[in-house]
């Protein structure tokens, strides 16, 4: 059975990622950090108890060797590799006259240098077998700097441009590199609980959902290496741009 690697697989959209990847016949190997391991296994369990295979990988994705390892293990134990999706945040607001150098060194590594250690990991064994689907879930801020996201969107622009320069290198070795745009707010308890009018706003089709997101992500591992995607942006159909 091939896998379907997950990065950064939270109760959200890296959720219902996994257990579309699930639907499909692959195991979903899902990753958050240690601290999350109990969390990390309910959602394991959640797929398996739907009747599709899940593991779950703790491991702190900013660590050369914690992703190395855990490719290893992937391959060695569950199958090979054939999709790998990062999706880790990292957003926050500072001003830049308060940010620090840890907190902007810290968003870097969550939102770019992880992507670029999953990134290599996946490639370094697809390659070899000619075929393979690495996804990056990027943002608004993937595009412009917002007031406040200083830190965000140097992260997010960066981890676009490692996606583009993946996939040009990649493509013509049958790997296949895309970069998702997340335009817009996300059925998430975090913006539930901010978002003043979240339930009318939901019902009017203007918070994304996170199964029509994974929709769009097995979309893409899916599509026919003659007509490939590479930037895909997702956004609720009211949603200003």
């Amino acid at each position: 059975m091939g896998a379907a690697v997950i990065i950064g697989a939270g109760d959200a959209t890296g959720g219902a990622i996994a257990r579309a990847f699930a639907a499909q016949g692959l195991s979903a190997c899902v990753n958050r950090r240690a601290r999350n391991a109990d969390a990390l296994e309910t959602l394991a369990q959640s797929i398996r108890d739907a009747g599709h295979q899940a593991r779950a990988f703790p491991a702190d994705a900013r660590i050369e060797e914690e992703m190395i390892a855990l490719f290893d293990t992937v391959e060695a134990e569950v199958g090979p590799v054939e999709v790998a999706v990062f999706n880790i945040g990292a957003n926050v607001n500072f001003p830049i006259r308060d940010m620090t150098t840890r907190v902007y060194s810290k968003v870097w590594e969550m939102a770019c240098l992880s992507g670029f250690l999953m990134g290599r990991e996946a490639a370094r064994r697809m390659v070899p077998r000619g075929s393979g689907t690495i996804l990056f879930t990027g943002a608004t801020a993937s595009l412009r700097g917002g007031k406040g996201f200083a830190a965000f969107s140097g992260a997010k622009a960066a981890l676009r441009m490692l996606a583009q320069s993946m996939a040009r290198e990649l493509g013509p070795e049958g790997v296949h590199v895309a970069h998702v745009v997340i335009d817009g707010a996300i059925d998430t308890d975090f913006i539930r609980q901010r978002h003043p009018d979240f339930d009318a706003a939901k019902a009017k089709d203007l918070i994304l959902s996170p199964e029509a997101i994974a929709a769009n992500y097995v979309m893409l591992h899916n599509q026919p290496r003659s007509a490939w995607t590479h930037e895909l942006d997702l956004r609720p159909w009211g949603e200003t741009w």
